[in-house]
């Protein structure tokens, strides 16, 4: 079996089990009292990351050897995500949840970066192309999410305005 096909049904799967890990902590969160803003941009993340899977399948050969240094970056920075859901538990979603007055995290990799998940993510969508030698799906897909980002860290940083402390 192809490497390239091993490694899209495990992203596939990751991301398959990160949504359904994500929905259940909203909905927790949701019962809680919290609030979802900028629900709309949602549908646009799912479909970017189903693209980007679905174009790696498409417009790579089965045969093309990958670049193994930028496979086990990549693979390193599937560590680095979890490390990132691990750190918030039951407060990570793939929306932005805020329930009013819960403290914000300030441990593990939050303690260097607002918003590590995102620059993980990013460098995700950049590198396991890059490994199977398609930087034009690199580029491509890279400034598509940079676009949803920006509006992405914009909404969210507005939701959790009140939390922050002096």
């Amino acid at each position: 079996m192809s490497i390239l096909y091993v490694v899209l049904a495990l992203v596939a799967l990751q991301r398959i089990v990160e949504l359904r890990y994500a929905q259940r902590n909203t909905n927790a969160l949701l019962a809680r009292g919290a609030v979802e803003y900028a629900a709309w941009q949602h549908p646009f993340f799912i479909a970017l990351h189903a693209a980007w899977l679905i174009s790696l399948l498409l417009f790579v050969s089965p045969r093309q050897p990958p670049n193994w240094y930028l496979l086990a970056l990549f693979v390193l920075l599937q560590g680095l995500r979890v490390w990132v859901i691990a750190t918030l538990g039951s407060a990570w979603t793939t929306r932005i949840v805020s329930l009013t007055g819960a403290p914000l995290v300030r441990s593990g990799p939050y303690r260097w970066i607002r918003h590590p998940n995102y620059a993980i993510v990013a460098a995700e969508i950049a590198v396991l192309p890059l490994a199977f030698g398609v930087g034009a799906i690199a580029v491509v897909f890279s400034i598509l999410n940079a676009g949803l980002l920006a509006a992405r860290i914009r909404a969210e940083e507005e939701a959790l305005a009140s939390r922050y402390s002096p």
